[in-house]
């Protein structure tokens, strides 16, 4: 026999268990090799072992050379071991493939009258998986999206939430394991972007009018936009409705049911169709007799185990309850197949699928077939007959005309040239289009009429052709037929027909077939094998002269191979056949090539993967073996009966059922959905079907179903542990008699295996756990780890329901489970992080540290709801994973120099992630941080203020006050380092209040002190540079003493965050302290600004003093007024009282120019302003005061009037408050400068030329 394997659709993994069991053979067993096989057989071993028998009297002669007899012998033996062995695979693999042929006999059987199961309505959805190719699309397609090349509009805070989802999940080494596994579906990854985003929104600020609810809705269609890649389909998608779920698992129809099967159990296409014959499928009658003959079987197996007492070794219960199990089972089976109506005869799947658009799977071969009409089936054939010459025309005149005529049946006819009897050659061709694959085509010789009274040319002879697209195509001549009395009796005429082929013809000729359903008589016919479509091709039989086939047949589905000839049957040299379920058509030929031709043209029409192969020679012998223990011979179907007749009360349907469960998961693991170890609702009704026909115990059912979850599951593939846990508890509760169908009757097999499980499912969920976070990566699949701590309960109990499981021991072995989950994770993390072991770089210690946080929180968010009944569990597991770390972080801390401070942003890290976990807040790990900080902190706050002490000195002996910011270089470092000292222990947020209260009441006394000394040395470095400006008009605010100012003020502005300590925790002495400097910058600042304006005022004074040598009744007045009256005859003089005035209002604008410029504090720029006016105001008051007896001079009055008008308009400008602009000093200057300028005018006319104190837009500026 051939090696099955050898067959291009040879599908499915053989079963080791299968190879290792005995073959029985006289009960119907699995023995299915003919007697010419095993002749076969025996002859091989006969020509392996001849050379031996042959060799033995030559050694016994040649003793001498034993050495070299020894090796040619041990030669020999190694080329028939390494032969045995091939033998013994070829004949094991034959075996285990009869196995799964028997196995699916049985399957057929219960698809096609299925009385005990139905397949579930409530139809579940299935994810799609993501492949290792989609996975990078996904991360090119977010990739893409941060990076702009997008139309998707996003705000900064989703953007965020893409760049954490990306680094965190989609570029992670356990997302790439979970998807190498199978497990991982688009769900999967749409879920856990939808926890961290909900995660990132709560923590958003409320917005008026719009609802996290809705923002969450919003970035989940982003995300959905983004992962779907197509924008456009994903709106119309979206605008449209949503499309029903092409992912739901869909009720199977019988041909799907069959179809899945075959490709479980490595069945052939022919191997099929063939059983589904033998087995009569079709006929519903014969599959109930069919039960009827087994349910017969099973009772009188269960008779002859009570009458001969020969039962199992049971654990619990006796051999009468145990019978008694079995009759009722069968009584069962009995009642349901009662309750079947006779008329229909078991459940019909009448649900048909319709195509998918997302691809076609094995599922889409449920579909209606289109049946062809011969309407359907057209062909066109084209012409061409050439006519070349006559010969033996002899009864006409050497000079008369003759001519021939050509017609093809039922179309026109054509006519050749004249030629004369003496030459009748033409060489002429005509051209005709038919659709008759057997066209008749009819050939005429003429002669013209010479009569007078002739109405038609006279027929010399006729020929009538049948040609067909496969005849000759050259010219040869034919004898045509003459006239009755005609001489020309060897009258020929030569002549070719040529018929080509129509592209859809694909093969043509004459054939015997006889079929079922067509061709249900044997005879002779013309065949044409016709496309009707890409994937449509129909055997066609056409008659004589018609367009359309007498018979067809849609090849879709058959099996077509070499038979033998079959007995009976009349015609025909070699034989064929085309087979599929139902229906068996044979066909014949007369030459072997021809059948070749034939077997090729079918074979690439059905598309079959079975490649049939021809016989070596036409008389094949009987011990030929065939490629398959079962053939499409129907002289070699003795392997078919065999399956088919084989008693199923005779096999271990246990054995089997284990087989066609293994291979049925596997099958569905390998599926493009992801399933995690769940059957598909099909194969879950075919199973149950399987197991109530064929007596398949529960609990044996469901221990073959925890060996291979466990398979897989130790394979690294992502099985559901709720499968595991109901699998468990049925076998469990089996075990411990509490079975809620009330078996009562344990074997001790089932007992001895469920033991076995309960150990190995024990150490495989003690692996799980301790790999929580690589078996579950990011809780996926929802709700898994906490399946797994359940069933790990179970587990642990002693008895399913009486003997509770107590706390103390579950936390027991979670306790000890997750103390190795910590190593592990550790192990990992420096596994990923590169950390190489005594590294001290502080770079890779913070690194490390921002993995271990990313860890615990990744923990926290998607483990930690699984262990909500044991949160301290998860606590110890936190705090030994940190105790892990402190051996590193200790070793990089010691590393560091004693004066550095760049290790406070690893401890800023961990302890803001520490002081926002409750449970891990002042932990072991937490205290042990604050204990290697605390003496880095108050080194550095010593080093600080020396610093910032030494800094102050020397930077304002260097100072040269130039303008920086807000006040100067010294000032500015000054108050940035203070600030940044108190932000460093703002951001340290110290966990223990008692250090975290004096580190901030000793940083704030510092800035208190570092502030008094700077306002102190710029206050003594201000009056020093009072003292050296002018006291005249040309005296202009110093640049340097507007920076002094700017100093002292942003001091003020500054204290009160630098110096003060936050309510509650100032004591009476720290609030005296923080007054004492409030008051002295504050009187410092009013210092300052006084010595301003009173420098400002004495420029007033020397001018108001110039101003007096004009009073009335003195020499100097009266030499000033001569002087000027004098001069003013030769040369041309100023107006008096212009230049004094005009000086001083240039000296007071430039100077609050000045002022409003350089000074940065608006308060302190009125007060200045204030003070000026208030001064100069009442200086000129107290001036005219001293005069009140005295008249003024015309230019005093000119002066006083110009100055104090422009003045009072400057200030207004600049701010000054009325109440103070309009003050008793201003109306006592105001009134009194009235009085004399009206005086003065009645005495002196126009002596003020124009100067005057009414307000007026002609004054002079």
């Amino acid at each position: 026999m051939l090696d099955p394997s050898s067959s291009d659709d040879t599908g499915g993994e053989s079963d080791p268990e299968v190879a290792r069991e005995p073959a029985t053979k006289a009960d119907g067993s699995f023995s299915l090799k003919s007697g010419a096989e095993s002749r076969a057989d025996g002859s091989r071993q006969r020509q392996h072992t001849a050379p031996l028998k042959q060799g033995q009297p030559a050694a016994a002669a040649a003793a001498g050379d034993g050495h070299s007899a020894h090796q040619n012998l041990r030669g020999g033996s190694t080329g028939e071991e390494e032969e045995r062995r091939e033998r013994e695979r070829v004949q094991r693999e034959e075996e285990e493939h009869k196995v799964q042929l028997q196995i699916y006999v049985f399957v057929l059987r219960c698809i096609a009258y299925p009385f005990n199961a139905k397949q579930p309505t409530d139809m579940a959805r299935r994810q799609q998986k993501v492949h290792k190719q989609q996975l990078q699309a996904a991360r090119e397609r977010f990739q893409a999206f941060l990076n702009g090349e997008t139309q998707i509009a996003a705000d900064e805070a989703f953007c965020n939430a893409v760049r954490s989802y990306c680094e965190g999940f989609l570029k992670s080494e356990r997302v790439c394991r979970m998807v190498q596994s199978g497990s991982c579906s688009a769900n999967d990854f749409r879920e856990v972007f939808k926890k961290n985003i909900e995660r990132r929104v709560r923590s958003l600020p409320e917005m008026d009018g719009l609802s996290k609810e809705t923002v969450l809705s919003s970035w989940l269609a982003k995300y959905d936009a983004i992962y779907g890649g197509d924008e456009d389909a994903w709106r119309r998608q979206r605008r449209g409705g949503q499309r029903p779920h092409l992912g739901a698992e869909l009720i199977l129809s019988k041909e799907q049911l069959y179809e899945m099967f075959r490709l479980v159990l490595g069945v052939r296409k022919f191997e099929h169709q063939l059983l589904y014959n033998a087995c009569q499928l079709d006929n519903a009658d014969e599959q109930a007799a069919q039960i009827r003959r087994e349910l017969d079987g099973r009772l009188q197996l269960v008779e002859r185990i009570a009458k001969e007492r020969r039962c199992p070794e049971l654990a619990s219960g006796d051999a009468e309850l145990y019978v008694e199990e079995l009759r009722s089972s069968v009584n069962l089976l009995m009642a349901n197949l009662e309750s079947l109506p006779v008329s229909k005869g078991g459940a019909d799947f009448k649900q048909k699928l319709k195509r998918s658009s997302a691809g076609g799977t094995f599922l889409d071969l449920g579909d209606d077939v289109d049946v062809l009409s011969k309407a359907d089936v057209s062909l066109s054939f084209a012409l061409e007959v050439v006519i070349v010459e006559v010969q033996g025309l002899k009864s006409l005149a050497p000079n008369r005309i003759v001519y021939c005529t050509m017609e093809v049946e039922g179309g026109e006819k054509l006519q050749t040239d004249q030629a004369e009897a003496s030459r009748p050659q033409w060489a002429t061709q005509g051209d005709f289009v038919t659709t008759h694959p057997l066209p008749c085509v009819k050939v005429k010789l003429f002669t013209e009429s010479t009569g007078v009274l002739a109405l038609e040319d006279k027929e010399l002879g006729r020929v009538l052709l049948k040609p067909t697209a496969n005849g000759p195509k050259q010219a040869h001549f034919q004898p045509m037929q003459v006239p009755k009395n005609s001489q020309d009796v060897e009258l020929r005429i030569k002549l070719a027909v040529r018929m080509d082929k129509p592209p859809n013809m694909k093969h043509s000729g004459y054939l015997y077939a006889l079929g079922h359903r067509v061709w249900k008589r044997w005879k002779r016919r013309y065949f044409v094998l016709v496309q009707v479509s890409q994937y449509t091709f129909a055997m066609c039989s056409y008659r004589e002269k018609k367009p359309e086939p007498q018979e067809l047949m849609q090849l879709e589905g058959y099996t077509v191979d070499y038979c033998r000839p079959q007995p009976g049957l009349q015609g025909g040299a070699v034989f064929f056949n085309a087979l599929r379920e139902g229906d068996l058509v044979v066909f014949a030929c007369d030459d072997e090539q021809d059948r070749l031709l034939w077997v090729q043209a079918l074979c690439r029409a059905t598309g079959q993967s079975y490649k049939p192969a021809p016989p070596p020679h036409a008389n094949r012998r009987k011990a030929d073996t065939p490629s398959s223990p079962i053939s499409l011979d129907l002289c070699e179907r003795q392997g078919v009966e065999e399956l088919v007749s084989a008693s199923p009360c005779r096999l271990d349907h246990t054995r089997l059922f284990g087989i066609l469960q293994k291979q049925t998961l596997r099958h569905r693991m390998n599926d493009s959905f992801s399933c995690l170890g769940w059957f598909s609702p099909g194969q879950v009704f075919v199973l149950d079907e399987y197991c109530a026909r064929y007596g398949v115990g529960g609990c044996q059912r469901h221990l073959s179903y925890l060996k291979e979850l466990m398979d897989l599951s130790e394979n690294n593939t992502l099985v559901d542990p709720t499968l595991l846990h109901y699998s468990y508890a049925f076998c469990a509760s089996h075990v411990h008699g509490n079975r809620p169908d009330g078996t009562g009757t344990v074997t001790l097999e089932e007992k001895e295996q469920f033991q076995a499980v309960r150990t190995r499912l024990m150490r495989l969920l003690d692996n799980h756990i301790t790999h929580f976070r690589y078996c579950f990566p990011f809780g996926r699949p929802d709700g898994a780890l906490k399946a797994t701590l359940s069933l790990l309960e179970r587990v642990l109990m002693k008895d399913v329901v009486s003997t509770p499981l107590g706390s103390e021991e579950m936390k027991k072995v979670l306790r000890r489970c997750l103390e190795k989950a910590a190593a592990v994770n550790y192990g990992q993390l420096l596994e990923f992080a590169n950390w190489k072991a005594g590294a001290k770089r502080l770079e890779d210690a913070v690194r490390l540290a921002e993995l271990v946080v990313e860890v615990l929180q990744q923990n926290d968010e998607h483990h930690a709801e699984a262990f909500s009944l044991w949160p301290e569990l998860m606590r110890e597991h936190a705090e030994h994973f940190l105790a892990l770390y402190r051996l590193d972080l200790d070793l990089a801390l010691e590393a560091q120099p004693v004066d550095s401070w760049s290790s406070f942003p690893l401890f800023q890290l961990l302890n803001g992630f520490l002081a926002a976990d409750a449970q891990l807040c002042d932990g072991p790990f937490h205290k042990h941080l604050q204990d290697a900080f605390v003496p880095l902190v108050v080194r550095y706050v010593d080093l600080m203020e020396s610093s910032i002490a030494q800094s102050v000195h020397r930077g304002f002996q260097q100072e040269t006050w130039h303008s920086v910011k807000n006040g100067s270089a010294t000032s500015e470092d000054l108050f940035w380092k203070l600030n940044a000292l108190q932000m460093l222990a703002l951001e340290l947020d110290w966990p223990e209040p008692a250090f975290a209260e004096h580190l901030q009441r000793r940083l704030k006394l510092m800035a208190s002190d570092m502030t008094e000394a700077c306002v102190k040395r710029t206050k003594s470095a201000f009056d020093a540079q009072l003292q050296k400006v002018s006291k005249w008009t040309e005296l202009r605010v110093p640049l340097c003493a507007c920076t002094m100012l700017n100093v002292v003020a942003d001091a003020k502005r500054r204290c009160p965050e630098l110096c003060a300590l936050d309510t509650g925790q100032e004591t009476d002495t720290q609030w005296h302290y923080h007054s004492k400097i409030d008051v002295l910058i504050d009187d410092a600042f009013q210092d300052m600004i006084s010595a301003l304006v009173a420098k400002l005022g004495a420029v007033l004074d020397a001018v108001l003093s110039k101003l007096s040598r004009y009073d009335e009744g003195t020499l100097l007045s009266s030499i000033l007024s001569f002087t000027v009256k004098a001069a003013a005859k030769y040369v041309e003089v100023p107006k008096s009282g212009t230049d004094l005035a005009d000086a001083y209002v240039t000296f007071v604008r430039q100077n609050q120019d000045i002022l409003r410029e350089r000074i940065g504090d608006e308060l302190c720029i009125e007060k200045i302003f204030d003070q000026w006016y208030s001064v100069s105001t009442k200086a000129v008051c107290v001036w005219l005061e001293d005069r009140l007896d005295l008249q003024l001079h015309v230019y005093q009055l000119k002066s006083l009037i110009k100055m104090v008008k422009k003045g009072y308009r400057d200030f207004r400008l600049q701010g000054v408050a009325d109440g103070t602009l309009n003050g008793k000093s201003y109306v006592t200057v105001y009134n009194r400068l009235t009085v004399e300028e009206a005086t003065l005018a009645v005495k002196a006319g126009d002596a003020l030329d124009g100067v005057s104190m009414r307000d007026s837009d002609q004054d002079d500026d």
